[in-house]
């Protein structure tokens, strides 16, 4: 299927798309802090500035869209139709410096994990990723909502 925008619409489009303060990770912030975990944001001491940096728990979690963090068997997760060689050398590229990063993290004594873009589409859902990951790092959330 040809793409329905031109050149500039394209570019244009794809220039919006964040890499900071998405709706995910703004979700997904927002329950872990409502199960009272503080957190730092985007640490540009640490590799690859995590989207979420829990010191107490030396603990970092990597908020990733499926598409271009390539999340496996997930419908978001496509590959255009049209210059894919470019796209796919982009996601490649994308997913090696995912493998570096967490190694590095690692490597420094950093436990990482994961939430995929679409575990976190609702409000619900982030609660839900929240819980998951105060229960991985060892902390006993409050109730939500209180």
């Amino acid at each position: 299927m040809a793409d329905f925008l031109s050149p500039e619409a394209r570019s244009e489009r794809m220039s919006r798309i964040r890499s900071k303060d998405t709706s995910p990770e703004l979700a997904l912030r927002k329950a872990l802090h409502a199960l009272g975990l503080r957190f730092r944001i985007h640490d540009k001491r640490l590799p690859g500035k995590p989207d979420i940096v829990l010191p107490r728990f030396k603990a970092v979690v990597l908020v990733h869209g499926c598409f271009w963090h390539r999340h496996g068997g997930c419908k978001v997760a496509t590959t255009p139709k049209s210059n894919t060689p470019f796209w796919q050398e982009k996601f490649d590229r994308n997913v090696e410096r995912d493998r570096r990063n967490v190694a590095a993290l690692e490597g420094l004594g950093w436990r990482v994990l994961v939430a995929w873009e679409c575990e976190l589409g609702s409000q619900r859902k982030a609660e839900a990723v929240a819980l998951q990951i105060a229960r991985e790092i060892g902390h006993s959330p409050r109730k939500l909502h209180e």
